[in-house]
């Protein structure tokens, strides 16, 4: 656990004695690949910290995988909108390749933070960093072209690139993959 309390630190200030009254609401937890961490229509009551490995999340429109997001080490993967609002989620979250979290247990996390401020602002930040992230793909997918948004990803989230298979990585674009490749391949001939 010592990546998360890294991982924490570099969000806030976050003190041994904070770090001691986290404790009870975090729990390791590993996945095989394509083992489900959150199922859609569950409410999602989990942070999960990336310790290795990765996931995504994605949901079903007309029979079809959408690919809404990849977490990788040293990020935090939920569904922000079941785990705030307590609804369903429409979401599913599973692992990619056989991944380590370390799991915030939602209830034991709230109580933690109404002993402790830094757990309580911890809280905060770690939210404030995943919707800055969620909204950046959601600008990404509205404003870029297939092209740009390939550009985009290349730059800001190279791990995305080199990790996720092509079909992934197309689907999470919004292109078919066909597409996704004549891109690709345009570039290397300029």
């Amino acid at each position: 656990m010592e990546n998360l309390l890294l991982f924490i630190r570099s969000l806030t200030d976050f003190s041994d004695e904070a770090w001691i009254y986290l404790q009870p609401a975090l729990r390791l937890q590993e996945y095989r690949k394509n083992e489900v961490l959150l199922k859609e229509g569950d409410i999602c009551d989990k942070l999960f910290y990336i310790e290795k490995g990765y996931c995504k999340s994605y949901c079903m429109i007309e029979a079809e995988k959408k690919n809404i997001g990849f977490f990788f080490e040293d990020e935090i993967a939920t569904d922000i909108q079941s785990f705030g609002c307590g609804h369903p989620s429409a979401l599913n979250i599973v692992a990619c390749e056989p991944l380590a979290v370390v799991i915030f247990d939602k209830k034991k996390l709230f109580e933690a933070s109404s002993q402790h401020i830094e757990i309580e602002r911890l809280g905060r930040n770690c939210i404030r960093q995943f919707a800055s992230k969620q909204a950046e793909f959601a600008n990404m997918a509205k404003l870029y072209k297939p092209q740009e948004r390939l550009d985009f990803l290349e730059s800001q989230f190279p791990e995305m690139v080199q990790r996720v298979p092509l079909t992934q990585l197309a689907s999470f674009l919004g292109v078919a993959r066909e597409t996704l490749s004549r891109i690709r391949r345009r570039r290397t001939h300029y």
